[in-house]
């Protein structure tokens, strides 16, 4: 700590010297464990060539990944529909997890006073038994998908994710309803309450972690799609979706008068409407036909 940097400064700084060891190891990891072998047409290719080439590469890939939504079928948008859905969704989560705990559960305020920093802790330590649950379900997942199809499971996630959300909004009106905010400490029960809620919540992030890109894959197969561009498209499906959530969420909060339960509000419909989606739209049988990639 310096006298610019103060406690929270430094953990920020810490946890960013963390993130980056992380990053070197398992890029290290990556490299060394992927045999991959190049194309041998590269190497023979002139490098005058490969050089005047680039650009024209450059607008074909940008080309490709904007005209491959046109060969796209029914449930290719579905999953689409149902990506974006799921992710405006979890972003205000993602976002606001642990100001929630400290602001409107612990009834503090960043840098007044003791509460608002227990709060982050104890969001923390949601999130730590959020990590677990996600880390079993990540176990269980293929049993899951095979008994009762990627769809439906993804589709029931969502719905458990959206019931969590309005947990998070009753949680937070006992909270205010108690009357202990800017008193005391909360509740033990409010903060099991809300405990159970981060941790519970690991079962749908480790669905939404994996079952969308298998079924992407699966389903843009049978197109004769590069899949590197399916993915590209999915992925935009993920970005759009977060930045409307960044830009809009505050404004969309004071709306309402601050606080972030405007924002779960809206996470727990669009992640209600993505799981009748998931059920009702997204073919059962997808992952399981045996398709030729042309």
């Amino acid at each position: 700590m310096t006298p610019a940097c103060n406690i929270s400064c430094a953990n920020l700084k810490s946890a960013f010297y963390l993130d980056v060891g992380f990053i070197a190891v398992t890029t290290y990891i990556s490299i060394m464990a992927a045999h991959e072998v190049p194309l041998s047409s590269s190497r023979a290719q002139p490098v005058e060539a490969a050089a005047g080439e680039s650009g024209v590469a450059g607008e074909a890939f940008l080309w490709e990944l904007f005209g491959t939504v046109r060969y796209f079928s029914t449930p290719v948008w579905t999953i689409l529909s149902a990506t974006a859905l799921t992710w405006i969704g979890w972003f205000p989560f993602l976002l606001f997890d642990t100001d929630w705990m400290g602001r409107e559960i612990y009834g503090g305020e960043p840098n007044e006073g003791p509460n608002y920093d227990i709060g982050v802790r104890m969001g923390a330590m949601g999130l730590l038994l959020n990590s677990v649950v996600l880390g079993i379900t990540s176990v269980l997942m293929e049993r899951l998908c095979r008994n009762r199809g990627a769809g439906f499971v993804w589709g029931i996630s969502n719905i458990l994710m959206a019931v969590c959300f309005v947990a998070m909004l009753i949680v937070t009106y006992l909270a205010n309803r108690i009357g202990y905010i800017g008193k005391e400490l909360p509740p033990t029960g409010i903060v099991i309450a809300a405990l159970t809620i981060f941790t519970v919540l690991g079962f749908p992030l480790a669905i939404t972690y994996s079952v969308p890109y298998a079924l992407i894959s699966t389903h843009t197969q049978s197109l004769g799609l590069g899949q590197g561009l399916s993915m590209g498209v999915l992925n935009l499906a993920i970005v759009l979706p977060q930045m409307v959530v960044s830009l809009g969420s505050g404004p969309w909060d004071q709306l309402f008068g601050g606080g972030n339960s405007p924002a779960f509000a809206v996470a727990a419909v669009a992640a209600l409407l993505s799981g009748f989606i998931g059920i009702l739209a997204i073919p059962r049988s997808g992952g399981q036909k045996s398709t030729s990639q042309a």
